[in-house]
């Protein structure tokens, strides 16, 4: 009988399982879901109409996941339940939803399916941009000791900024709430019935600190009185690390998943986070970028520092023994399927189709054959706000330098570019404050499928880039802590690093940077810096005030 490890990975618009051999390494069986629900941003089920900047789910397409791809696993690879020896999951982050204490949510309740704060907020939930500068004005003037670690600056993708919202907009909900809880937790909650929070999103996500906890209650209660006690009324001080058993299959989800009663469930992950064992990475200075919808670029030092514009750094938050960093960006596959979906004229969408390509392929053949700077276009990648380094979700996009010759080809490219100089500007910002990168690792669909994308990164930033070989980073990485969960004597692993080393990937690919192309992208590069200084840093807020128009 076989020994294998189930991840499953919650991304964006849909949830993928992976099933892992754990004797041979090999990735088994794969299965994807896409949410029925998908990101609403408009208007719930029933029609109630959001505002602006929200993105909402419902937590039953999560429930859907396990029940389509688990099963759709076992199938493929003819492997019986009882060889399953774990089971781990991911979620894009920070995603939080509101429940009563058994853990039901609240948007499964007739009274509460026409609230819009009762459903999922996910990442790129913005609507609370206005709380995460209260709070960081707030923290900044009594001297928070925990704000530097955080970047300085709070994003109004993470929980607090959220619950708050929630709190001002809807207060009867907010008290009906039992506990506000990331769905990576949630969804351990449904697989093995009790309530085990993962230290990881805590401490990215909402201001824990192994060190010192949460925020104090003073803190809190500068922010808003009725949010004095909220760790203790709606949180949990009661945390696990990564790679630790949160419990076992309950006879519930057992039916659910068609695994076996007892299974052991994975303390729940955050993608990014999890991605990282997945591509063999063990130890500091090897940056991971996975890029994806949006991208996350995690290192990890053996030294705890404050580097500004970061989303945070923890001890133990990505590997135990290391000190691990995330910064990101909020707009990266978002950003090209914007184009493609609005920008296009019909005699692109009709040439690609006639030659039997998709769209993205059919446009890089056409950018490819460019020279760095051709187009003389320059783009801000901030389609979707800033995550890093300025941690504002009120800034905008920005596409500089079209004539009437432009083509959508040239647009294409120079937001793909986009994306690279504010990669590049995050590793500098790393560098420059202690923080050491020596590798660049890259993860996701797009560092497979795209080698021009990828070459533009390493002409950029001027050092190799390596394209991880799994297709499915996150899924992969919650498998590698679902046999730790299971240990030895299940067939798993006692050691977090001996999993690693047995079934991480490997490299797929390795570009290198073009020393005439790498000059062009300086240049164009120190342009870049002078837009993001000047609109994101002062200079002009014509963005928000054009975005508060709206």
């Amino acid at each position: 009988m076989g020994k294998y490890a189930i991840g499953v990975d919650f991304g964006t618009l849909s949830g993928r399982a992976l099933l892992v051999d754990l004797e041979s390494g090999a990735e088994a069986a794969s299965a994807a879901y896409d949410y029925p629900h998908g990101v609403m941003d408009e208007a719930l089920p029933g029609g109630a109409r959001l505002g602006r900047a929200w993105a909402l789910q419902d937590p039953q397409d999560y429930l859907d996941v396990l029940a389509h791809t688990i099963p759709a696993v076992l199938r493929e690879a003819g492997v019986a339940r009882e060889e399953v020896v774990g089971v781990g999951t991911d979620f894009t982050a920070c995603t939080m939803l509101p429940v009563k204490a058994d853990g039901t949510p609240l948007c499964f309740l007739p009274e509460y399916k026409n609230r819009p704060h009762a459903y999922v907020k996910l990442w790129k939930h913005h609507a609370a941009q206005d709380k995460a500068d209260r709070l960081n004005q707030t923290a900044q003037e009594r001297g928070e000791p925990w704000l530097k670690y955080y970047g300085g600056k709070t994003s109004s993708e993470w929980a607090i900024p959220k619950l708050w919202q929630l709190l001002e907009e809807d207060e009867a909900l907010y008290r009906a709430m039992d506990r506000w809880i990331e769905a990576s937790d949630w969804i351990v909650w449904q697989l093995c019935g009790r309530e085990v929070r993962s230290s990881c999103a805590a401490g990215y996500k909402a201001l824990y600190r192994r060190q010192s906890g949460y925020p104090s209650p003073e803190f809190f209660r500068a922010l808003d009185p009725r949010l004095e006690h909220v760790v203790d009324e709606k949180l949990s001080r009661r945390l696990a690390p990564l790679g630790g058993c949160a419990g076992f299959l309950t006879e519930k989800a057992a039916r659910l998943t068609g695994l076996a009663p007892g299974t052991p469930v994975a303390v729940g992950g955050v993608d990014a986070h999890a991605c990282v064992p997945a591509a063999g990475i063990d130890g500091p200075g090897r940056l991971l970028a996975i890029m994806g919808t949006s991208t996350c670029h995690m290192v990890m030092s053996r030294e705890e520092l404050p580097v500004p514009g970061i989303c945070g750094v923890a001890q133990d938050g990505i590997l135990p023994g290391f000190f691990g960093y995330e910064a990101g960006q909020a707009c990266v596959g978002d950003h090209f399927a914007w184009f493609l979906q609005n920008c296009l004229p019909a005699a692109y969408s009709e040439a690609a189709k006639a030659q039997g390509k998709n769209l993205h392929q059919y446009l890089r053949e056409k950018a490819q054959g460019q020279r760095p700077g051709e187009s003389g276009l320059l783009a801000l990648d901030w389609w979707n706000g800033n995550r890093s380094v300025l941690s504002d979700g009120g800034l905008t996009g920005l596409l500089l330098g079209m004539t009437l010759q432009t083509k959508p080809e040239d647009i294409y490219r120079a937001l793909i570019e986009a994306t690279a100089y504010g990669t590049r500007l995050i590793v500098e910002n790393y560098r420059s404050h202690g923080v050491p990168v020596e590798e660049f690792i890259a993860s996701g669909g797009i560092a497979r499928k795209d080698p021009m994308t990828m070459q533009i990164y390493a002409d950029v930033l001027n050092m190799p880039v390596k394209a991880a070989s799994s297709a499915q980073g996150p899924a992969l990485g919650s498998a590698i802590f679902a046999s730790v969960a299971a240990g030895s004597a299940r067939g798993g692993w006692d050691d977090l690093y001996q999993a690693i080393r047995a079934l991480g990937s490997r490299v797929d690919a390795v570009y290198r940077p073009i020393p005439e192309h790498t000059a062009v992208y300086g240049r164009l590069f120190s342009e870049y810096l002078t837009l993001h200084d000047y609109f994101g840093r002062g200079g002009n807020d014509v963005m928000k005030r054009l975005h508060l128009q709206g």
